[in-house]
């Protein structure tokens, strides 16, 4: 599914960019753009899988994810760590999983925590004495850079503030002494191959709400001090009021139990935020209060998650005209992510595609009769690039760059021309093409640009390129 947007633009001086090798350039601004003609942008949503890693074992009931799941390339395997609620009022903790593909997992036994008289379970905890919230393990990257092997994996632990912890495998963790940063029961947590950060977001109060602040660390002990960096604004609450009426009024979905306009009200109840490629990218969870929570204490609502995206760790612009990147599924086909959905720290490259490992929970304020089980970690898959394509249909369309300094290696490109065609042109700085592709027809993820003979001769010159579309979709563009 498709949704057609605008982009904002990113300033930028009149020098001619810099593109480093390898690195995907993604049509998410203009900053790169000096002339597009007979396109139009859209934003794409990624196809649900479904439920991934469902509450099975008898001490599950909701299962929900605050991260992505990493790959150890020493063991060769996906891991994940769970939020999981059980049948036992009150008592919670995280649990582990892994996986060889991404696809199927399973959940072995670590004997580190009792529960109900046995340590015969899943759960993972730095201290067995620890009850929830100060056991919980929200936040977990692994730190390929790390000089120490004891510290590949660091996290985060405790659900009412994120003391760092570090770990040789994600199972056996050691609590740093160092200060903890200050957050309420959400954040999120990624790391920056590119710049060597590590990027924490962490929950605060805005102008409407629930917000979210950021904090950065180069070393995972010491951090900037957090600062506001993502909230909601007036617009969110004139979008809101049209959302909550759109879903009141769909039968097919999970509805809210309370309804009273006076409470209304749209925030971030998450956001997850991490480097892709030339992007910053954020996952935001806007959450839509519809009325008080049965005992009072919160709201009822539902979750829409939005994408946005930036340059820097300065500011996000919402993508796609702030519509709807993943929301809810139809009640009574299994689906777990009805009424909450909650988005993962990071996506996870896989091939040609990107997954997104994201919390589904089938309600807010539980109504009569509730399933027992009520959450999973489900998956949804996006083409890779595959957030925002340039798109042109019968008459040819025009995408040009603005200049760059050429540098070495094949140019490749991510388009998909089922119809039709995509020839790329190299522009001289006078703007005289001096190199024209062969087409490239149907669906390619990652296409070698030929142009008939080598551009060698223009690295370390000024150029341009010019994308020529008919009947297709161009995601990026990057040199080998």
């Amino acid at each position: 599914m498709l949704i057609l947007c605008t982009a904002w633009s990113a300033n930028h001086a009149g020098e001619p960019l810099e593109f480093p090798i390898g690195q995907r350039q993604l049509f998410l601004d203009d900053r790169d753009i000096e002339r597009i003609e007979n396109v139009r942008r859209a934003m794409h949503q990624p196809v649900k899988r479904g439920a991934v890693i469902k509450p099975e074992l008898a001490w599950e009931t909701a299962l929900q994810v605050r991260c992505a799941p990493v790959w150890d390339p020493r063991q060769k395997l996906f891991k994940i760590w769970m939020v999981t609620s059980t049948p036992v009022p009150g008592v919670g903790a995280t649990t582990y999983a892994q996986s060889e593909d991404g696809i199927t997992w399973t959940k072995p036994i670590l004997r580190q925590w009792e529960y109900e008289g046995s340590l015969e379970n899943n759960f993972v905890c730095p201290a067995p004495k620890l009850q929830w919230p100060a056991n919980a393990i929200l936040n977990v990257v692994y730190h390929p850079d790390a000089a120490d092997p004891n510290r590949r994996f660091k996290g985060f632990l405790g659900a009412n503030r994120r003391q760092p912890m570090v770990s040789p495998d994600g199972i056996r963790w050691k609590v740093l002494e160092t200060a903890p940063l200050p957050s309420n029961d959400e954040s999120n947590l990624s790391y920056d191959k590119t710049t060597r950060t590590f990027i924490a977001t962490l929950k605060t109060g805005g102008p409407h709400g629930r917000a979210h602040a950021i904090a950065t660390s180069s070393d995972f002990e010491s951090w900037t001090k957090p600062r506001l960096f993502f909230s909601a604004d007036d617009l969110d609450q004139e979008l809101g009021l049209k959302h909550i009426a759109a879903r009141f009024a769909d039968a097919r979905l999970q509805q809210p139990v309370a309804n009273d306009p006076s409470r209304y009200n749209v925030d971030v109840y998450n956001i997850g935020v991490f480097r892709y490629e030339s992007m910053v990218i954020g996952l935001a969870a806007m959450y839509h209060a519809t009325g008080p929570s049965a005992d009072g204490t919160n709201t009822d609502g539902f979750h829409l998650v939005q994408l946005a995206a930036g340059r820097d760790l300065k500011t996000l612009h919402r993508l796609g005209d702030r519509k709807t990147f993943i929301g809810p599924s139809p009640v009574g086909d299994g689906a777990f992510d009805l009424t909450q959905i909650l988005p993962p720290s990071d996506a996870v490259v896989h091939g040609d595609e990107l997954w997104f490992y994201y919390t589904g929970l089938k309600y807010r304020s539980r109504p009569e009769n509730p399933d027992p089980d009520v959450g999973a970690i489900c998956l949804a898959v996006l083409r890779r690039d595959g957030f925002i394509s340039f798109d042109a249909a019968d008459s040819e369309g025009i995408v040009q760059t603005r200049p760059f300094v050429v540098p070495g290696g094949k140019l490749h490109v991510n388009a998909d021309v089922p119809n039709g065609q995509l020839i790329v042109e190299l522009l001289g700085s006078d703007g005289k093409v001096v190199g024209r592709s062969t087409p490239i027809k149907r669906d390619h993820p990652d296409a070698e640009v030929q142009f008939g003979h080598s551009h060698a001769e223009l690295a370390g010159k000024v150029a341009s390129l010019q994308f020529r579309l008919m009947n297709g979709s161009i995601y990026s563009y990057w040199f080998e």
